[in-house]
């Protein structure tokens, strides 16, 4: 195996190990978690009906305990309360993969390792068994319970242990494309996946995942605050404060959104030298400040308390050099 094939496949576990921190934490969660399993579950009684926030068109049902965690987590930002729901006793006797990689994506989050290699085993475990009845889940599982378990083993052993895993990541992903195309939740997963790619590794089409991302991928909230991160990266800034404003229209409650909201304000008053502008993203971090209880110590918090301070001193500075003019 030749260096730049190893280096190619380290350096995206680089970059998702940076998922972590403090500018895309829940996009691990989003990437990791596969978002939604839309699943029959069968109770002992009855059938459990939940809702598919991905389809109006052959909808499936997941369970009611991974629903709440999923609005938790992704409609307001609740990583302590996802965690809780996640933690509920079963009401059937159902494996649902998404509720182990959510389990695994919120170990990741927390640094906790020897749960990560846990609930990413557990997820490629009932993707397999799923096989039959829904295959383009399946494959769709299989991809992220090796992604899951990929970034586990490059946590203990470093880059090369994992490339194995990260081809099958692909070949699954291809295989459930081959299925269907098409399919929302397909897209939302593996498009959040190409156009941070696309934005953070050489010889990629930014615009061409973005355009992916807004034909056929689901949930719009979720579309919409994808593009958002992306713009900020590209450093289009006007362009991010227009996604996420519309991301913040349908999940108002959500303080990351206004933790990204702030950073985008701080990156483009930093540019500008623009001290209002700056002062609005004060503003949105101490929205987002006001729910700190509520999302990871690490991944998000002492980044938030952080980049507030920086843009306030920035803030100061700018005035003072305005004052000995």
């Amino acid at each position: 195996m030749s260096f730049v094939f190893v280096n190619r496949f380290s350096s995206i576990y680089r970059f998702f190990d940076g998922l972590r921190g403090k500018k895309h934490s829940f996009l691990w969660s989003l990437i990791s978690s596969g978002i939604l399993s839309s699943l029959t579950v069968i109770s002992s009684a009855s059938l459990v009906f939940a809702g598919d926030p991905f389809r109006t068109v052959n909808p499936r049902n997941i369970s009611e305990e991974t629903e709440l965690a999923f609005k938790a987590l992704f409609e307001e930002g609740n990583y302590v309360e996802a965690k809780e729901y996640l933690s509920l006793p079963k009401k059937s006797n159902f494996n649902d993969p998404m509720a182990s990689a959510l389990r695994a994506s919120l170990a990741y989050t927390e640094q906790d390792w020897n749960n990560l290699d846990i609930y990413a085993q557990k997820t490629l475990d009932y993707a397999k068994a799923i096989s039959n009845d829904d295959p383009l889940r399946s494959n769709l599982y299989l991809a992220v319970g090796n992604f899951l378990m990929g970034a586990s083993e490059y946590q203990s052993n470093g880059a090369i242990a994992a490339i194995t895993r990260l081809q099958a990541v692909f070949n699954y992903f291809d295989q459930a494309e081959k299925i269907d195309s098409t399919d929302p939740e397909l897209n939302l997963i593996k498009g959040y996946l190409n156009l941070f790619l696309a934005v953070n590794l050489p010889f990629s089409s930014p615009q061409q995942a973005i355009a992916n991302l807004q034909t056929y991928a689901s949930p719009q909230y979720l579309v919409n605050r994808g593009i958002a991160l992306a713009y900020r990266d590209l450093g289009d800034y006007d362009l991010a404060l227009t996604f996420v404003n519309k991301a913040l229209e349908s999940t108002p409650l959500n303080p990351e959104l206004y933790y990204l909201k702030g950073q985008i304000l701080r990156k483009k008053g930093q540019t500008d030298n623009n001290i209002l502008v700056l002062e609005e993203a004060v503003k949105n971090f101490d929205i987002a400040i006001a729910k700190i209880d509520q999302l990871p110590l690490e991944a998000v918090q002492k980044p938030l308390q952080r980049e507030k301070r920086k843009t306030v001193e920035t803030i100061n500075q700018l005035k003072m050099v305005s004052q000995n003019k």
